[in-house]
């Protein structure tokens, strides 16, 4: 299986392949639609949306919410996430379906560490590269775990069996959880792995300017006195993915073993999930 490199990160992606859906307080939605596969063909616009945390939605984004037409969102957050910042706030008539996938306790130590305004602690817990490996130990559990393995297949049925309607997954910053499913998804269909990556990566580009303003009120309120000890864990990394995927060999020898073996999807399920996505 081919690795991602940081030359995908680097690569300008078309407008014919990404179509971002400009909310006012959620920065990272996106229309999985426009890739090209391998054969050819291409991923169909409005069939599939990935986002960020949708409950501080404003009127108008509920508006421009309901043009596409939705009826299914999944949520990925876990009962703290939605403790703390709501429920998702959606047109009327959209079931939501909450699919929670562990972090491996990162959101509530995040939180403690933050809320401690403890420097040494801080640095204790984040620096000298402990927030990166983290985040490649939280990758490796979307392989490992069964729980969230289950979550994420459970989603790619959602997809292939759709009525002919939409679905958005989501997560709180659209980019770990959901950035994982987006590649799944991609890649099940034939998408070149470079291009999935740079799916991947492209949350950088649109969540920088919100996660630097959360980094300046952090700093501005004394709770973190270098909070760019954060960015590892704001920011998705090539070497992320890297990992997630090393630990597909591993346990499975490919990803096409993890799609069937790992998360249990059948060539029936393959096959709907292509049809339902691909013109």
């Amino acid at each position: 299986m081919a690795q991602p490199t940081a030359t995908a990160a680097r690569t300008a992606a078309t407008t014919d392949e990404v179509r971002h859906i400009a909310l006012q307080d959620a920065v990272n939605v996106r229309d999985l639609g426009g890739y090209r596969t391998d054969r050819g063909r291409q991923v169909r616009h409005g069939r599939v949306f990935r986002a960020d945390a949708l409950s501080g939605l404003t009127e108008r984004d509920v508006s421009k919410l309901s043009g596409l037409r939705l009826r299914t969102v999944v949520d990925f957050r876990l009962p703290q996430e939605v403790g703390r910042d709501g429920a998702d706030r959606l047109p009327e008539g959209v079931t939501v379906t909450s699919r929670p996938v562990d972090d491996l306790g990162l959101y509530a130590r995040t939180t403690e560490v933050i809320g401690s305004k403890d420097p040494a602690a801080q640095e204790a817990a984040l620096g000298g590269g402990r927030a990166e490996r983290m985040m490649r130990s939280i990758y490796r559990t979307f392989v490992t775990d069964a729980d969230s393995r289950r979550q994420f297949a459970a989603v790619v049925r959602d997809v292939a069996h759709a009525k002919g309607t939409p679905l958005l997954y989501h997560c709180t910053s659209g980019k770990d959880r959901t950035g994982w499913m987006s590649y799944l998804l991609l890649r099940a269909v034939g998408v070149p792995a470079r291009a999935a990556e740079r799916d991947f990566l492209l949350s950088n580009t649109f969540r920088r300017e919100a996660d630097r303003e959360v980094r300046e009120g952090l700093r501005e309120s004394g709770y973190m006195r270098d909070p760019d000890l954060l960015i590892p864990l704001q920011e998705v990394r090539a070497g992320y993915l890297e990992a997630a995927l090393e630990q597909v060999e591993e346990d499975y020898g490919s990803l096409r073993g993890y799609l069937t073996d790992g998360l249990g999807l059948d060539r029936r399920t393959l096959a709907l999930l292509r049809a339902r996505l691909l013109r």
